[in-house]
């Protein structure tokens, strides 16, 4: 049976549960050493979250998959994500620290716009950003940042500086994954090698004729990556997204059924997965630079 999941809608509710002061109804920073101690409990916010655990051995349910934290871990997520641990009862003393920031405090500012790019708000738990020690060090410094200008006065400067801190700090957050798939490269390859795999039995096996073009959720959840992470990863290593791949993937087979010149070209877009010729027409002429029938002529 389904556990109940609370819903935090505003940032002064959540410090209310644990027991810290709200400086900012739109933003906070919590040092979760000095909370109070909470049970457990399944919960969604309202609001962007950022945390920096400190546990060395934290098992946390997000969504409906366990993650182990190292000492050091972010996580970040957007309003909506189901996070929390199940109850088993016992209070505990969280570690570590926390960014809260409602989407209300950066509407008209810089950060609204750039909020897209920030794809790791959608990561799973086991796609972590895992600090180095000065990583670890600058993520600190920005929080700080942020912490002395909500101790500041307000003014007409106030939410544009803080919100431009707590860009500065997702910023940083960008860097350091860029650093975590540089350092996983070999782990990386091992999924490019899976998601090429992967591909082959897909077209090898039928399944594009009958389900379609495979699409990059698919491939993700096979791979158990989430989407954002998965996209992010193939194009830091290969130069393309996933989808892209994908497309070279089909026009690659779709040239060997034309040499084959057993089969029309409508019939070569629904073997591949297709739901209209003319779709695979396009993509093979932007890969390829002609179309099907102009490939098929020049062999």
């Amino acid at each position: 049976m389904e556990k109940e999941v609370l819903n935090f809608n505003s940032i002064a509710e959540y410090n209310e549960v644990l027991g810290v002061e709200t400086l900012h109804p739109l933003v906070s920073i919590i040092d979760l050493s000095k909370a109070k101690p909470m049970r457990h409990m399944r919960h969604t916010f309202s609001f962007y979250s950022v945390y920096l655990k400190d546990e060395k051995n934290c098992d946390l349910l997000y969504g409906r998959r366990y993650y182990d934290y190292r000492k050091g871990s972010v996580l970040c997520m957007a309003p909506g994500q189901v996070i929390g641990v199940e109850d088993n009862g016992e209070e505990f003393q969280p570690k570590g620290w926390a960014l809260l920031f409602h989407p209300d405090l950066i509407v008209g500012t810089p950060l609204n716009r750039l909020m897209k790019e920030y794809t790791f708000f959608s990561y799973e738990s086991n796609e972590a950003l895992h600090l180095s020690e000065r990583e670890r060090e600058v993520f600190m410094d920005s929080l700080h940042k942020i912490q002395d200008e909500m101790e500041h006065s307000i003014d007409r400067f106030s939410k544009r500086l803080i919100a431009s801190n707590i860009g500065l700090l997702l910023d940083y957050c960008l860097r350091f994954y860029e650093r975590q798939f540089i350092t996983r490269h070999e782990v990386n390859n091992d999924i490019i090698s899976r998601f090429e795999t992967l591909l082959n039995r897909y077209f090898e096996g039928g399944k594009a004729k009958t389900d379609g073009i495979p699409s990059v959720k698919y491939c993700a959840s096979e791979l158990c990556l989430s989407p954002n992470y998965f996209g992010d990863l193939i194009k830091k290593e290969t130069g393309r997204t996933p989808i892209e791949t994908i497309q070279n993937k089909t026009v690659e087979l779709a040239k060997g059924l034309l040499a084959e010149k057993g089969m029309s070209i409508s019939e070569i877009a629904y073997e591949l997965g297709f739901q209209y010729p003319q779709h695979f027409t396009r993509i093979f002429k932007k890969i390829e630079g002609c179309s099907p029938n102009g490939y098929r002529l020049k062999i």
